[in-house]
């Protein structure tokens, strides 16, 4: 058995994930020794609430959502709601992405900083069109993939039936 097979049944991955994982956790406890060096207890102090505010505030939100969504695209056990049955991915994965450009981007987006012309010489009143048109055009695209992903379905579906016929 040659050594990269033998690595990979060990380890259960490739030599070059390992590598790869390990720069990851390098990059990552630079950053951090990097991003304590300023204001340690400020640092320690928002990373606890961040994961606060998430645990508590945030994940109980979206799984909420996540169930009223599912629960409005998925059928009922009766045949009475016309609602087919679609995966919810196609309203997460744009809600996620806008989300989190809207966590990177929020004091623009809202218009929270004051200083953002003085240091960069731009405008900072154009953010929130441009979130709400980057939101509008991923949820449009996503529905464009959910109607041609529906129509070869269907398309598939009435050729099998004519072909058995």
């Amino acid at each position: 058995m040659s050594a990269p097979t033998a690595f990979r049944r060990r380890y259960g991955a490739s030599p070059l994930h390992l590598l790869l994982v390990l720069a990851s956790f390098t990059l990552a406890l630079y950053a951090g020794l990097r991003l304590f060096q300023g204001d340690t207890l400020g640092v320690a102090v928002w990373f606890v609430g961040a994961a606060l505010l998430h645990d508590l505030v945030l994940l109980p939100l979206y799984s909420l959502t996540d169930r009223a969504v599912q629960a409005l695209f998925t059928r009922g056990p009766g045949p009475t709601l016309p609602v087919p049955r679609v995966s919810v991915n196609y309203v997460r994965v744009p809600a996620f992405v806008s989300g989190v450009l809207l966590l990177v981007w929020w004091p623009l987006v809202l218009r929270r900083v004051e200083h953002y012309t003085a240091a960069t010489a731009l405008p900072a009143d154009g953010f929130l069109g441009r979130w709400l048109l980057i939101t509008a055009a991923l949820f449009a695209a996503s529905a464009a993939v959910l109607i041609v992903r529906t129509w070869r379905r269907s398309r598939a579906q009435r050729q099998a039936r004519s072909a058995t016929k």
